[in-house]
């Protein structure tokens, strides 16, 4: 591991065999870049980081992998986006993507093949979200994967509600002379949903569980139920196409949610994202987690190239 300057920020650098992993752990424990040295002296960009991007405001960069919590994407308080109900019935804040995604970090350890950063929660963050707690992220990084935890320590007195998320901002495509066309995406899912401007989740009855990324179906698609914990895409031929895995157990959690989005048709990037429940959590119930006091529950995704 070393370390270099970028926009006069401190960024880590982690060589594993041919892969290569820039990560910036004081700032939102952020992911940045994955890339691949080729046999034939060419790169390919894994995780998506843009050349211009503005250090100065992290949480609006499109690349990497933003780390939400303590909920995914919007929550809504009485169709109110902007707001959540915690269990004891007060209305309180809550930012789109929850506070850790630009937040600060403390490094608690750091080595050769990854890190682990904690979570210092915001003012704005302790009235949103008032437990006593710890967050952890850590990451361990392989020649050709990493795998990411996301660790809730309830130090309260109280349960403590919980729906973290990844927003992988994938390179897409990656081969000279291809397009989103190219590149199909298989998610083994029994249910799709889209969320309407009050919250709430509305079932889509047809959809693709293997779909073309060229595909508008799938834009801002949020799926569960899944089959199986593996989510798998790349070209075509199947070859060098990447693999996410979703906890340890090969069947998740009834309400564990996969979302594709991205922003517009010639962005250089698809995001694939794996979170613990669909958005809207705290309203609706579904994909709700809670840590009892003095427990700790942790979110596993594994990334590998096949």
């Amino acid at each position: 591991m070393e370390t270099i300057s970028i926009d006069g920020h401190t960024i880590h650098k982690w060589t594993v065999g041919a892969s290569t992993f820039l990560a910036w752990p004081e700032k939102g424990a952020r992911l940045m870049n994955w890339h691949i040295g080729m046999a034939d002296g060419s790169v390919r960009d894994v995780i998506h980081w843009p050349e211009d991007a503005d250090y100065s405001n992290p949480a609006h960069v499109r690349g990497g992998n933003p780390v939400l919590f303590p909920f995914s994407a919007r929550t809504f308080c009485d169709g109110e986006i902007g707001f959540w109900k915690a269990p004891d019935g007060v209305r309180r804040p809550m930012q789109m993507h929850g506070y850790a995604r630009d937040g600060d970090f403390r490094i608690e350890t750091v080595s050769d093949k990854g890190f682990l950063a904690v979570f210092e929660p915001s003012e704005a963050c302790q009235e949103a979200y008032p437990y006593h707690y710890t967050f952890n992220v850590r990451y361990r990084f392989e020649e050709l994967a990493f795998v990411v935890d996301y660790e809730l320590k309830n130090e309260d007195e109280v349960p403590i509600p919980w729906s973290a998320g990844h927003h992988f901002y994938f390179t897409l495509p990656w081969h000279e002379g291809t397009s989103r066309k190219d590149y199909h995406v298989n998610v083994p899912a029994k249910k799709a949903f889209h969320q309407d401007t009050n919250g709430a989740l509305v079932a889509v009855k047809e959809f693709p569980q293997d779909a073309y990324f060229d595909d508008p179906a799938i834009v801002d698609l949020i799926r569960s139920k899944l089959k199986h914990n593996a989510v798998i895409f790349g070209p075509r031929s199947g070859e060098e196409a990447v693999e996410i895995l979703i906890g340890e157990h090969t069947i998740p959690s009834p309400w564990t949610t996969v979302v594709t989005w991205t922003m517009d048709d010639d962005s250089p990037f698809y995001c694939v994202e794996p979170w613990m429940g669909p958005p809207n959590s705290p309203e609706h119930g579904h994909g709700l987690h809670f840590v009892e006091p003095g427990g700790s529950e942790i979110f596993t995704v594994r990334v590998a190239l096949t």
